[in-house]
């Protein structure tokens, strides 16, 4: 298996203020914007977004983190057969008539975000929902799409992509590893 660094610490950081950017001026302002992360790594992406548009906007954002493993439609195991069970709110915030930023790491087939989707709506009714994601890789099973991308990597199916965050795996980078060599 082969891996090679697509992006770097820097490269990630420039593509995180690229996306604030984009959602301050999509949404024209902030104003009614939280922001939801994908656990595990689009929880750190979300934080980062957060960070960057207090800084840049000088107001706090509600940040709250997304566990989407009782949603999947995915999952092999004997559970499936079974409801499954809602959790209380996983967000300390009302997302009720606000507009939803929901970040991931990598959109891939679009399962993962179908899921997110299914968890929100059992959290409350936005106004609006958003999909911002690092990487978008392309190969869609579903018809998802995202909102704010920061980077396109175009990929085969033989080819994994993988974000690093520093928050869990000590640096940022994204690498492809090629699954057949």
């Amino acid at each position: 298996m082969t891996k090679k660094i697509i992006t770097d610490e820097i490269a990630m950081k420039r593509a995180v203020t690229r996306m604030t950017y984009e959602i301050i001026e999509k949404n024209k302002g902030i104003e009614d914007v939280v922001i939801v992360g994908i656990k595990t790594r689009g929880i750190y992406l979300a934080e980062r977004i957060a960070q960057r548009l207090n800084e840049l906007e000088d107001c706090q954002i509600p940040v709250g983190a997304l566990d989407i493993s009782l949603y999947r439609d995915d999952r092999h195991d004997s559970t499936l057969d079974k409801e499954p069970i809602v959790k209380d709110s996983q967000l300390d915030f009302d997302i009720n008539n606000k507009i939803v930023i929901l970040v991931d790491d990598v959109l891939y087939t679009g399962r993962t975000i179908r899921a997110a989707l299914d968890a929100l709506m059992d959290q409350g009714r936005p106004k609006r929902i958003n999909l911002a994601v690092l990487v978008d890789r392309g190969h869609r099973e579903l018809p998802i799409r995202a909102d704010f991308v920061g980077k396109n990597i175009p990929t085969s199916l033989n080819e994994q992509v993988a974000v690093c965050v520093k928050e869990i795996d000590g640096i940022d980078e994204i690498t492809l590893k090629d699954l057949k060599k």
